[in-house]
């Protein structure tokens, strides 16, 4: 597991964004990123109902910013790329939480460098607690029965170091490496007890979709989505996880049987598939994470809670205003010679700093239609959480029926959205592609509430 790193006590957290070196292939040592250590960043555990102090320090030699990726927050404190930390400086926003308790995540937010900054390893996880696991019957022992699992993908040189360059279907379709890291290991394993265990599941990669099974083809009870809990578990025979996504599941271990945690290869390529060619696609399951049980371990939990204490969004979007986005793909001989006029963006518009896309009432409740009709994007919104009214005209997934800030468009999404954050015009709300290079490619908008 990451070290834990808990401010509920003391309402302080401290973060350094550093340079280090990690051997993940062979005996060879690559140069990585990471926050207080030298790959990834520690588990941050705050608590909801009061505020925490994080100074954020960048010893490295180029700016990077820290979006509170899933926090509740004002645009001022958000992190994203208008609240930029220069090197050999120090940013020291105040999150005061008053969300539900969630599995949410951080990372730089550099426009134009956030696939890079995110891969060389500024990412971390964060779990907002209320302290009332325990009463939940939920799993609650950290790196025990409660595991925090960071999944990632990465393409490593001859002499180990992190393979940063980019192929023309890696600019139009997104990063996909041949090497699979949790936590920023490879060729781990996962020891467990002989009960229930909990898996917190972040999809930090930057375009991969994972879809997540038990190799024995035992369930997965879902119990929270990106903002947090159910009302009760779902039960689960395979979980798709995008980029930028979370979800907790219980698996039951109570049989002692190793088990491992596989994917799918989903290539998601659409009509980009046969226009770009070059990436081979392909096939049938791979392994995520093998699960090794220790009969030796305490086992605390052997039953499944019945009350989550949680809820399902139940909103009414009669009279909410509407808003449709299009998730737009550079297309013709421009795509590929990466003119400027021929980029990815929302609505025909590819990001701008300076631009302002709308603006949003403090308060107000809002349904977008979000189309993506080339290939399947993770759609993300800064400082919201949403209800899922439908895919494709369909009713929602049973995994996207909970509170979410992330989902992958296959075709058409509609969101219900309240916006209740402030965020003024020098420092917008981001909403955007999750596959970190259709991110920095420019397609993203930002607006203001007020």
């Amino acid at each position: 597991m990451p070290p834990l790193l808990d401010a509920t006590s003391s309402g302080q957290v401290r973060l350094e964004a550093q340079k280090g070196r990690t051997a993940f292939v062979g005996s060879s040592r690559a140069d990585t990123w990471g926050f207080n250590q030298p790959f990834l960043g520690p588990t941050l555990r705050m608590s909801t109902g009061r505020a925490t102090q994080v100074d954020v320090l960048n010893s490295l030699d180029e700016e990077i910013s820290v979006h509170w990726h899933g926090l509740l927050v004002p645009g001022t404190v958000d992190g994203g790329p208008h609240q930029t930390v220069e090197p050999a400086t120090t940013w020291s926003p105040e999150l005061e939480l008053t969300q539900p308790a969630a599995t949410a995540w951080y990372h730089s937010h550099i426009h134009g460098a956030t696939a890079r900054q995110v891969q060389m390893g500024l990412a971390g996880v964060l779990h907002i607690d209320d302290g009332q696991d325990d009463a939940r019957g939920l799993p609650s022992q950290y790196g025990v029965d409660d595991l925090t699992l960071v999944l990632q993908d990465r393409r490593f040189s001859r002499r180990g170091e992190i393979d940063l360059s980019l192929t023309m279907p890696d600019r139009m379709m997104g990063f996909l490496g041949d090497t699979i890291l949790v936590n920023g290991q490879v060729g781990t394993m996962a020891v467990v007890p002989k009960g229930l265990v909990r898996l917190r599941l972040l999809n930090g990669s930057n375009a991969r979709i994972y879809t997540l099974a038990l190799s024995d083809g035992r369930p997965m009870h879902l119990v929270a989505t990106d903002s947090g809990y159910l009302d009760k578990p779902t039960r689960l025979s395979k979980l798709r996880l995008s980029p930028g996504e979370r979800f907790e599941v219980l698996v039951d271990f109570s049989d002692a049987r190793d088990v491992t945690l596989t994917s799918e290869h989903n290539p998601n390529t659409g009509m980009m598939g046969g226009m770009m060619g070059g990436r081979r696609q392909q096939s049938g399951r791979f392994s995520v994470l093998p699960f090794t049980v220790d009969p030796t371990l305490p086992t605390r939990i052997t039953r499944q809670p019945d009350d989550l204490g949680g809820s399902r969004p139940n909103g009414d979007a009669a009279n909410a205003i509407w808003r449709r986005l299009s998730l737009d793909m550079p297309m013709g001989m421009g795509m590929m010679l990466g003119r400027s006029d021929r980029r990815f963006s929302i609505n025909g518009d590819a990001f701008a700093m300076d631009r302002i896309n709308f603006r949003v009432t403090q308060g107000t409740i809002e349904r977008w239609t979000v189309n993506a009709d080339m290939m399947m994007h993770p759609f993300h919104v800064h400082g919201v959480k949403f209800q899922v009214l439908s895919e494709n005209g369909r009713a929602p997934q049973r995994q996207n029926t909970g509170w979410k800030d992330t989902v992958l468009v296959n075709g058409s999404v509609d969101l219900l959205i309240r916006f209740d954050q402030p965020a003024p015009a020098n420092a917008p709300f981001m909403y955007h592609c999750h596959i970190l290079e259709h991110e920095d490619g420019g397609m993203m908008g930002q607006f203001t509430v007020g």
